[in-house]
């Protein structure tokens, strides 16, 4: 029976040949990793093959053995230096000089380690690997040279030059300028900025900061631990706005440095540096660094075929577009400029201009921005006809009667879209476009023609209104209004009106016809009847007025204005005795005959109908009439001049008006009650009931004058109430009114009080509440108005 050693040189074998078919396959690297092992194999059983031998030799069991040689003590180990000190000896440091000359005693010759393999000799390797050495047959295997040889790599040869780095490599380095002296500017309890401090460093800082405030993100964070883990992410997207606003400016090499949870804090040591490092980990807080840089300008400027317009519209639109090369590159100058050069082109005759969206090209190298904005002028035009796509509604003809404008006249953008606001002010339609078509093309140098086609919609054409209400003046009154507003084209209105109150009682009815012969001239006929009590006149009678103005009103406010008009009136009146402790007592009622003209001039150079703050207004009333009362026959004019001034000082509004009257030709007793004049009320003196001052009987009644007089001065202060839609008005008022047809001043009142006015989009609420300074007996102590509008 075999022993265990007789199995181990077969296994050594099997162990040679794995690693020969491994590096047959891998190449002579791997044959040398795995020969090693091999080798360190085939040289262990030395022992055993002897052991084997002295087996095959009869196994005798008293077979000499050699005694086995004692053991080699291994050689004492040099002591361990315990620091650097012991490596150094002791004669170099008495006496360095002697010990360097005379170099080491006993220097110990260089081990060099042998290499077991180098001459260990292996008959059974070297068999088994003879083959790699010998040469290659047509049918020798493939060696590891063989299949390195294809992988070779040809020697790199040198690139051609890239023009585009030989242009880069050329570029100067640039020159780092210091940085500038920043101071802080904090926007809330968690962001703060630093800008330059000198102002020519950073001209815009004020608007830079007002924009930044507007659109900031991290301003609009609440404060509060809760909203710590926001802060970070708002911080990025407030240093991407800081960027894009710095480049609007024109800074488009600036930086913002950004600096989380605290920046540059004071106290940076001790215990103080501790607390500012809790109270940033609580609310972390975030300072921006602006770092503008130079401000860039713009370079070249190209306006497309805005140049080749013939003279004097290249020079004016060049002119209104107003960017020139070396003007500070602001974005938003671009914007606004593109639209001022649109609105000139519309405005000088090219209505099919074409602008494209400008374009910037940023250079770093000169600091500059060269603008492209492509202009398509597209030929100059005229105005043509209008045309209507509903003639029997609004014809065209009406539609040009309209216009301010005639055929002929240089298109301009502005009259067409004034155009289109005077129609849907008519309130006859609820949507209407006004396209302009060209007719004839431009040539020769001629500009050609363009008609203008309206498309509108009807709208509802008959209305029915009501109203109920009471006044101090007026008393309790209800009013109903039945209208159609286009009854007899164009814009032909039937209106029927009643009132029914306490003091008036009114039946009408009259026709309108608006934009008649021109714009906004209007023409009106009313029949009427009426009863009318009040204070100091009970009059009741019927008659017809007709009146041809031009109005002025809120869509189009005008400079100037004017009204004509007659009227013929038949009234039943008296003067009403109201004495005290006794049921009123009337006089007899006098019948008048009446019939007259009249006419007006309004110069309005204020800045808003209903509430101006600038400017001045004044008007002239005449009225020649005729009445005939009782067999006889009195002449006389009615003459009013009101004028009114407005001076804004900030948020104050100081306001002044003054008024006179007077009636020339007849004694006011030959007038009729209500053609005299009175005076008191919200239009008039303020504190004094309505017709409350004039002449009076010897038992207090109102009785009416020739000749009136009026002042009145208020200060309309703003508040910040209701978003600032609320104005607090003390005023102070006076008047007089006389018997005679000059003013007399020894009757003369004062009322003073205080407003509030409430501002709406068709103008202010207003409440006055007054009391008459120096009042007789029959004055109420506070009097209340209520109106739309200002007093005047």
């Amino acid at each position: 029976m075999a022993s265990l050693s007789s199995f181990r040189p077969p296994e050594t074998q099997r162990r040679l040949k794995l690693g020969l078919a491994i590096a047959a396959g891998l190449g002579q690297t791997t044959l040398a990793l795995n020969g090693a092992p091999a080798v360190a194999a085939v040289l262990q059983p030395a022992p055993v093959q002897e052991q084997d031998e002295a087996d095959r030799d009869g196994d005798a069991a008293d077979a000499v053995q050699p005694a086995p040689a004692p053991p080699t003590a291994p050689p004492t180990p040099e002591p361990v230096p315990q620091s650097l000190d012991d490596l150094i000896p002791e004669a170099a440091v008495t006496n360095p000089e002697s010990w360097a000359a005379g170099g080491v005693a006993d220097q110990a010759p260089v081990v060099v380690p042998v290499d077991p393999l180098a001459e260990v000799t292996l008959p059974g390797f070297d068999a088994e690997f003879a083959d790699l050495d010998a040469p290659a047959g047509p049918d020798a295997p493939v060696t590891a040279e063989a299949l390195l040889a294809d992988l070779a790599i040809e020697d790199p040869q040198p690139l051609p030059p890239d023009p585009a780095l030989e242009e880069l490599a050329a570029i100067a380095a640039p020159t780092i300028a210091a940085l500038p002296e920043l101071s802080e500017t904090r926007i809330s309890s968690t962001l703060v900025l630093a800008l330059p401090s000198a102002p020519e460093a950073f001209p815009e800082r004020a608007e830079f900061v007002g924009r930044f405030e507007d659109l900031s993100t991290l301003r609009a964070l609440d404060d509060g631990e809760e909203n710590a883990p926001q802060v970070s992410a708002r911080a990025r997207a407030d240093e991407e706005l800081l960027g894009d606003i710095l480049r609007t400016y024109g800074y488009y090499a600036g930086d913002v440095v950004r600096q989380l949870s605290g920046g540059r804090r004071a106290g940076s040591n001790g215990a103080e540096a501790d607390e500012a490092a809790e109270a940033a980990a609580r609310e972390p807080s975030v300072r921006f660094d602006i770092l503008p840089g130079p401000r860039y300008r713009f370079g070249r400027i190209d306006l497309g075929g805005l140049p080749a317009l013939p003279e004097p519209d290249a020079s004016r639109l060049i002119a209104a577009f107003g960017i020139q090369s070396g003007d500070p590159l602001y974005a938003d100058r671009i914007v606004e400029r593109e639209l001022e050069l649109r609105v000139a082109l519309g405005e000088s005759g090219y209505p099919f201009a074409e602008v494209a969206e400008p374009e910037l090209l940023i250079d770093h190298a000169r600091e500059e921005g060269d603008l492209t904005l492509d202009v398509a002028p597209k030929g100059k035009y005229v105005f043509g006809e209008v045309v209507s796509n509903d003639p029997r509604f609004l014809s065209g003809r009406h539609l040009g009667r309209i216009a301010r404008f005639d055929p002929g006249d240089v298109f301009q953008q502005s009259l067409e879209t004034d155009l289109r606001r005077a129609i849907i002010a008519t309130g006859l339609v609820s949507s209407v476009t006004v396209t302009p078509r060209e007719t004839r093309a431009p040539q020769d140098g001629q500009p050609g023609e363009v008609a203008l086609d309206v498309e509108m919609e009807r709208a509802p054409l008959r209305t029915i209104a009501g109203a109920i209400g009471y006044g101090t003046e007026d008393g309790l009154k209800v009013e109903g209004r039945w209208e159609h507003r286009n009854l007899f084209p164009p814009e032909g209105a039937l209106r029927l009106r009643g009132i029914l109150g306490t003091r008036e009682a009114l039946a009408s009815i009259g026709v309108r016809r608006n934009n008649f012969l021109d714009r906004d001239q209007v023409l009106t006929v009313d029949l009427f009847a009426s009863d009318i009590n009040t204070l100091a006149v009970d009059s009741r009678g019927f008659g017809m007025r007709a009146t041809f103005e031009k109005v002025s009103n809120i869509l189009f406010q005008k400079e100037f204005s004017w009204q004509v008009g007659g009227e013929l009136l038949y009234t039943d009146e008296r003067n009403i005795d109201r004495r005290r402790n006794q049921t009123n007592i009337f006089l007899p009622r006098q019948t008048f005959l009446i019939g007259g003209l009249f006419g007006s001039v309004t110069l309005d150079e204020s800045d808003d109908l209903l509430d101006p703050t600038e400017g001045y207004r004044a008007t002239l009333f005449l009225a020649p009439e005729v009445s005939r009362s009782q067999g006889t026959e009195s002449y006389y004019l009615r003459a009013q001049g009101d004028a009114s001034y407005y001076q804004s000082f900030g948020d104050l509004v100081l306001a002044g008006r003054v008024r006179a009257a007077t009636i020339q030709g007849a004694a006011a007793i030959d007038i009729a009650p209500s053609r005299r004049l009175y005076g008191g009320g919200g239009g008039s003196v303020r504190g004094y009931g309505f017709q409350g001052i004039g002449p009076r009987d010897r038992f207090g009644n109102p009785e009416g004058g020739a000749s009136l007089i009026e002042f009145a001065l208020e200060a309309r202060i703003a508040t910040p109430l209701f978003g600032g839609n609320v104005q607090i008005v003390p005023f102070i008022d006076a008047g007089s009114v006389s018997r005679g047809s000059s003013p007399d001043l020894n009757e003369i009142r004062f009322g003073a009080g205080i407003g509030l006015r409430y501002k709406t989009t068709f103008g202010p609420i207003r409440i006055d509440v007054a009391t008459p300074l120096n009042p007789n007996e029959f004055d109420s102590p506070v009097v209340v108005y209520v109106s739309l509008g200002q007093a005047f």
